[in-house]
Order: C-alpha cells, then sequence, then structure tokens
C-alpha cells in the first residue's frame, strides 16, 4: 500500500503540470475563437466582449485555467463556443475510440509477446529472421500505407473483414482497423520481447533452474519470460495512450467517428474546449497507465517494489 501511495502522490504533480502546459499552448495559440465563430461577417465590439466574457476569455490565464480545473473535478469538461457541453460531444466519438485503441492494444500484447518469445527461443533460425524482417517492414511503412493497403486486400478484394464505419460494432468492426492502428506497436512489442528474453536465458539463474532439472517450459514461463516482460510492460502501459491519442489517421481511413476526428476538425475551428478536454482525459489515461505500470512492476519483480517502499 505504501508502494502504491507514493506512485499516485508523483502522478498528481504531474497531472497539474501536463494539463496547465496543454491549456496554455492551446489557449495563447493566436486567433480570436470569438471572432471565428462569426466567419467573415462584422461583429460589434459588445458583442464580443459579452461572448469573452461568458467564455472567461478576458481573465488571466491563470483565472482560466483554475476555472476549468475546478469544472474537470466536478466532471464538467467546459462547453463549445456554440454551447454545446464537451462531455456530451465526446460522449459516443470517445467509445468508439476506446474499442479501436484496446482492440489495437490487445493485438500488440497477444500477437507482438508470441512473435517475441518464437523468435527468441529460435535465436538466429528461421522463425528469428522472419520476426526481425518483418518487424523492420512494418516499422519502415507508414501507417496510412498500411492502412489503405489492408482495407483494399483483407476488405475489399478478400471480404475478410468491414472495410469502413461501426454498423457491425465490437469488435467485429474494430478487427482490421485495430490492426493496422496496433502494427507499429506489435513490432517494438516483438522486438522487445525477443531482446528481453535472449537477454534472460542466458542469465545464471536461468542456467542454476536448468540445472536443477526444471523442465524448459517451467525455466522460459516462470523464470525467464517473467523477468523479461518488465520492459514490455512498461511500453505497452505507455503505448496505450499512444493509441488512444494517434488514432486520427486510422479513424479517417476506415471512417471510424472518434475522438481523433473530433480533435482534428476542433482544431480547424479554433474551438480551444474540445482539444483541451481531450487531451485532459488522455492525459488522465496516460498517468493511470503509468501508475498500473509501476504497481505491475512490483508484482513482476519483488525487488523493485522493496527498493523503491
Amino acid at each position: 500500500m505504501r508502494y502504491a501511495a507514493q506512485r499516485l502522490a508523483q502522478a498528481i504533480p504531474v497531472f497539474f503540470a501536463t494539463t496547465f502546459l496543454i491549456y496554455a499552448m492551446v489557449f495563447v495559440l493566436p486567433g480570436d475563437p470569438i471572432l471565428a465563430l462569426a466567419g467573415d461577417k462584422p461583429v460589434p465590439e459588445q458583442v464580443l466582449a459579452v461572448m469573452r466574457a461568458r467564455y472567461h476569455l478576458d481573465e488571466p490565464l491563470l483565472v482560466q485555467y483554475g476555472r476549468y480545473m475546478l469544472g474537470v473535478f466536478q466532471g464538467d469538461l467546459g462547453e463549445t463556443f456554440t454551447g454545446q457541453p464537451v462531455s456530451e460531444l465526446l460522449q459516443d466519438r470517445w467509445a468508439v475510440t476506446a474499442q479501436l485503441a484496446l482492440t489495437a492494444w490487445v493485438f500488440e500484447l497477444v500477437v507482438g509477446v508470441g512473435l517475441g518469445v518464437l523468435a527468441g527461443l529460435r535465436r538466429g533460425g528461421a522463425a528469428d529472421t522472419a520476426v526481425l524482417a518483418g518487424t523492420t517492414f512494418v516499422i519502415a511503412v507508414p501507417v496510412f500505407v498500411v492502412g489503405y493497403t489492408a482495407q483494399i486486400l483483407l476488405g475489399l478484394n478478400l471480404g475478410l473483414f468491414p472495410t469502413a464505419g461501426t454498423e457491425e460494432g465490437w469488435p467485429v468492426s474494430y478487427l482490421l482497423p485495430g490492426m493496422v492502428l496496433g502494427s507499429f506497436g506489435l513490432a517494438y512489442v516483438a522486438r522487445l520481447t525477443r531482446t528481453s528474453l535472449v537477454e534472460n536465458l542466458r542469465a545464471d539463474y536461468v542456467r542454476t533452474a536448468t540445472a536443477k532439472g526444471l523442465a524448459r517450459r517451467r525455466v522460459v514461463g516462470l523464470h525467464a519470460l517473467r523477468n523479461s516482460l518488465i520492459p514490455v510492460v512498461t511500453y505497452l502501459g505507455v503505448d496505450f495512450g499512444n493509441l488512444m491519442a494517434g488514432a486520427v489517421v486510422t479513424e479517417g481511413i476506415f471512417n471510424l467517428p472518434g475522438i481523433g476526428q473530433q480533435v482534428f476538425q476542433s482544431i480547424q475551428l479554433q474551438e480551444g474546449p474540445v482539444v483541451v478536454g481531450v487531451v485532459t482525459l488522455l492525459v488522465m489515461i496516460f498517468i493511470l497507465a503509468n501508475l498500473a505500470v509501476d504497481l505491475l512492476y512490483g508484482v513482476l519483480d519483488p525487488r523493485i517494489r522493496r527498493a523503491r517502499a
């Protein structure tokens, strides 16, 4: 409990510092969002003053941030400059992106770790060479190329997956875009698992366990793989937030109405409250993921828990 409390205490200042930087960067950008609403039409100065006062744009930045955070702690992410609550705007879109990111994350975890173990146990063999070559290819190719190619080959030509939209629900509609979104992370997970496993298989404790007569499966699964997963858990914990934030291209290719699409539109319309609201939620996800990773460290290796507590 003390170890968990220390990790949580460290996360609190990180949350405030990160959200303040994001809020400041969004609202100090050039341009007036109130004028942007009117387009090319002239707006009386009195109307501009009333609108700026309504959305507290005439107040100092720290006061604006304080008001915003007070609302966040009450479950209110603010409202757009057209009067629509941000939480209501993101409600349906958030579920789409979360399901897409979860599908991609599970794909990375299962397939990436599996390929990494396969390559690590057959170091220097054909399986190892194939995994290294395949992951290098995936890392080198841009995600939009992978997306359009998969959409044409697996969706249109072979008919294995839906090509666009969410009509068939989760997981069917999210399988193909999830694999595309998770392909880049899968390559890193496979390589991390393979490298870490090869290193641990050479360790003294593995040789000792083998010399004691333990079965190969037990030596690899209980001892070597457990320690090998520490860097993999680190990457997977952070990558879930990356998947949530980086789904803009994939959502565009497969026509998924997620938050990535909404953020892109909000930036064009200078809807700062929407951008800040989305990023604030993503910051929370990153912090919670890192907290979960820290706690998993203690589970995978008790020495880390004792050293940090």
